[in-house]
């Protein structure tokens, strides 16, 4: 909840949320851990202009979570779900904007090859996990939320060399930080 915008605006009670999955994947480079990002396509329907993990709904009921993020990071960056291996999962997030309740994974890799999906992907960010730790790293800001009610809201975010990551990408980035303390 740290890096939740307060208000937090939560789902109406009984609104259906759809299941949807996100991996946050670790790799080494250089000596040190880090998690690959993208900055999403701003014409897509949900989330568009928006930085994010690798990640999207359940394809069909019978897939798993894990099996939705692998999926989806082999459809977004490229990386082959033979390549992961599964740690665990964080908390479940519900998403009231889009209706989704995301569950992220969190895997590790060797050194990947990314190949990135132009058609939903505008570009690859690769983040030093010791950068998202740096206290320097979280910043606030006012904004008015974009539907009703439309009052000013505080959204903390991390600042990635200029970049906004924010919303439930930084709040699942904020639960992983706390679990490595």
């Amino acid at each position: 909840m740290r890096l939740s915008p307060q208000p937090r605006w939560w789902p109406a009670e009984g609104d259906p949320l759809l299941p949807a999955a996100a991996l946050l994947l670790l790799y080494r480079r250089n000596d040190e851990w880090y998690v690959p990002l993208t900055l999403r396509r701003s014409g897509l329907r949900h989330h568009g202009g928006q930085v994010s993990l690798p990640g999207g709904r359940l394809d069909h009921p019978d897939e798993t979570i894990e099996q939705a993020a692998l999926r989806e990071a082999h459809e977004e960056i490229g990386i082959a779900p033979t390549t992961v291996e599964i740690l665990g999962r964080l908390t479940p997030l519900p998403i009231a904007v889009s209706g989704h309740l995301l569950s992220p994974v969190v895997g590790v890799t060797g050194t990947p090859q990314f190949v990135i999906a132009e058609a939903e992907v505008d570009r690859l960010i690769e983040v030093p996990v010791a950068m998202l730790a740096h206290p320097d790293s979280i910043a606030a800001e006012q904004r008015v939320r974009p539907r009703a009610p439309h009052d000013v809201i505080t959204v903390p975010y991390f600042d990635i060399s200029g970049t906004k990551v924010w919303g439930a990408t930084a709040m699942v980035l904020a639960e992983f930080l706390a679990l490595l303390d």
